[in-house]
């Protein structure tokens, strides 16, 4: 399995080397996507759709701002919470990197025998059916919540 990710990470690595914008970490490119698919999205959520805690998620807009991929303003509807949407280039830098990232695969795909190809696409799809299915967690460990409530 950690081969598989090692590799996922280098075809990632070469799709965004080559993209003119500034490169962003994983971490970064994550928030991008989650900002870009979720219109409106605050950053309350943004936390709990990355599982970050509230300093976390602000260090990372702190960066994608500064590099002027994405914007914080108030909601409107309730000024209180701060909504963050992408810039421009933040949507730019998206599609060169999606375009690169393509390529990359492209190209490794073409190198590769038409059966490993059709393999491949069947893993894939197997794949992408287990990790979209809902995740069944394991009970909570008896007393936990009790132990967990008197030392808050």
């Amino acid at each position: 399995m950690s081969d598989l990710i090692e590799l996922l990470e280098v075809v990632w690595e070469r799709g965004r080397d080559t993209v003119s914008a500034p490169p962003v970490s994983s971490a970064q490119a994550r928030v991008l996507f989650l900002i870009e698919s979720n219109t409106g999205l605050n950053l309350r959520e943004l936390g709990r759709l990355l599982g970050a805690a509230p300093p976390s998620v602000t260090r990372l807009c702190d960066r994608l701002e500064a590099v002027g991929f994405l914007e914080r303003h108030a909601r409107p509807e309730d000024r209180r919470e701060t909504q963050v949407t992408l810039t421009p280039v933040g949507r730019a830098y998206l599609g060169q990197l999606r375009e690169r990232r393509e390529q990359a695969l492209t190209e490794a795909m073409a190198a590769m025998p038409a059966s490993s190809r059709a393999a491949l696409a069947i893993g894939l799809a197997d794949f992408r059916a287990a990790v979209t299915r809902p995740l069944r967690l394991p009970p909570p460990v008896e007393g936990l919540e009790s132990r967990t409530a008197r030392t808050a």
